[in-house]
């Protein structure tokens, strides 16, 4: 993989797929005491591994705090690269207010770290070093594009927005991305609900479909940007905390130029504790 198209994501053919999972995979927590979790995930590429991320976060009252450290390995470490992430913010309302976000991506090519500063959800400060390269192509980001968003990472922060899990509100939500150098929007939508057994977790799971558009600091003529906003094979599958009113991301699946990129979660803990599933009873498959 060489090189960067945003601080975030790494050029390739299989498009913005980084800053899709990040962007795609809701974990949240509102709590009144202070809670930990800690999910590990495989990265697989057409079934074939290619690596492994873990996110950590802590969650207290309203504010919240998440780590990310992502890697590749096995297949993928013939091309190189990893990557971390730190992010911070509060949950006052129904979703996410970063206050700060960080991020730092290695490939081959080189490095790059991204800073950024938000208040009330509005980014105010960011610094990439390097510079993004200008490509005259792009379609131009204005101060607009910079306000009422959420970093790639606190994007994965969703709180239950009401009732039970099978509630398709819970999956009907537009995410507003920022990465410091793209706008773009996630947009989920309710696809049903099944069952499943993974490590830490066995119980019924929401399916969200899940579509990426473009909006700005992008290139709308790349056959990978192309290849995103016609895509319709995105999806997640989120688990509930019991008690917590969270949903956790248990598997992303994106379809690529390439081949299709799995996230499956491997490992769930809460505060050193299994992860129970919030309700027993049997939900209908979604539709396919």
């Amino acid at each position: 993989m060489r090189g960067f198209d945003t601080p975030m994501r790494w050029r390739g053919r299989s498009g913005p797929f980084l800053a899709t999972v990040v962007a795609a995979l809701p974990l949240a927590a509102a709590q009144a005491r202070a809670v930990t979790l800690n999910v590990d995930y495989g990265l697989y590429l057409a079934g074939i591994p290619i690596g492994s991320a873990e996110v950590k976060g802590t969650f207290e009252g309203t504010q919240y705090r998440l780590e990310l450290q992502a890697r590749l390995s096995g297949l993928g470490a013939l091309v190189g690269g990893d990557g971390s992430a730190t992010a911070a913010g509060s949950m006052a309302s129904a979703r996410p207010t970063p206050s700060a976000f960080a991020a730092r991506a290695r490939t081959s090519a080189g490095e790059r770290t991204l800073r950024m500063g938000l208040v009330g959800g509005n980014a105010v400060a960011v610094s990439i070093e390097p510079p993004l390269d200008p490509k005259l192509d792009k379609v131009p980001l204005a101060e607009i594009h910079k306000r009422a968003i959420i970093d790639p990472l606190s994007a994965v922060v969703a709180p239950v927005v009401r009732g039970a899990l099978s509630e398709p509100s819970n999956c009907n939500r537009t995410v507003p991305v920022f990465d410091g150098g793209t706008r773009f929007d996630m947009v989920l939508s309710y696809a049903g609900t099944r069952e499943v057994e993974k490590p830490g977790y066995s119980g019924p799971v929401l399916v969200c479909n899940v579509r990426y558009v473009p909006i700005a600091g992008h290139r709308p003529n790349r056959p990978a940007t192309r290849f995103m906003q016609e895509n319709r094979d995105i999806s997640v599958w989120l688990a509930p905390v019991e008690g917590a009113r969270v949903l956790v991301p248990i598997r992303i699946s994106l379809k690529t130029m390439i081949g299709t990129s799995v996230v499956e979660a491997t490992r769930f803990a809460l505060d050193g504790a299994q992860i129970v599933p919030a309700s027993t009873r049997r939900l209908r498959r979604p539709r396919t």
